[in-house]
């Protein structure tokens, strides 16, 4: 009786570690904040789809300039001050000191002692993709402005790309650390794409060397070969 207990005890233990897995798997894929989940694409994603009809819905510049700003002044707003701190944990801003001088502050949210995050991965898959994507898309744009010279649409492609680029930025410095924590990373990374580059120069110039080795080898071979021994050159 009491090894069928022992056993009885066994399983119950296994099967409330199969539910807490399965908890914890539904919560990493469960939105914790839909609402803020939503309006983190909804202005920046209007933004793009209000530039790219707006010559086909209405053919007043001034309006479609006016919207594209508004989307794309409440996108900066609800991602710097909403979005970021709700579903990544991450924030930043400026603050004037009593000196008068402006300080840049980038915060990350700390785990818990449990380990647990706030924010579910699925939100930060949203926000990161959200993030990344679209100052991408308002570079392309100004390229495409630019060569087909459409001065008009320039300045609007430029104000998309610097303030989704400064929010990119901002959350960047949140996510990674102090700008010597950049720099110390874009240098190692610059300095291991140069050392790649030089063993691989390196060895190219190994393998012509020794085929150049190899020919010269091959053809004084040859010479030896078809001149005579009793030739006078030899003696």
């Amino acid at each position: 009786m009491l090894r069928q207990d022992s056993g009885d005890d066994i399983e119950d233990v296994s099967l409330f570690d199969a539910d807490d897995e399965a908890s914890r798997r539904a919560k990493k894929a469960k939105l914790r904040h839909p609402v803020a989940s939503f309006f983190h694409l909804f202005f920046r994603v209007s933004a793009i789809v209000v530039y790219l009809l707006c010559e086909l819905l209405t053919s007043s510049f001034i309006a479609c300039m006016v919207t594209i700003i508004l989307l794309l002044s409440c996108d900066f707003w609800a991602v710097k001050n909403v979005t970021g701190r709700l579903m990544v944990g991450l924030r930043w801003w400026n603050q004037v000191d009593d000196d008068g001088r402006s300080q840049w502050i980038f915060e990350s949210r700390k785990v818990s002692a449990q380990g647990s995050k706030a924010s579910s991965e699925a939100e930060s898959r949203i926000f990161w993709l959200g993030l990344i994507s679209c100052p991408m898309i308002w570079v392309i744009f100004a390229f495409s402005a630019l060569f087909s010279f459409k001065v008009k649409w320039l300045a609007v492609v430029i104000m998309g790309v610097v303030l989704q680029g400064a929010n990119l930025y901002g959350y960047i410095r949140c996510k990674v650390g102090s700008r010597k924590n950049l720099t110390s990373m874009a240098t190692s990374y610059l300095g291991k794409q140069f050392l790649r580059q030089g063993a691989l120069i390196s060895l190219a110039c190994c393998r012509v060397s020794r085929s150049e080795a190899g020919a010269a080898s091959c053809l004084t071979h040859g010479f030896l070969l078809r001149v005579p021994m009793s030739s006078p050159a030899l003696l």
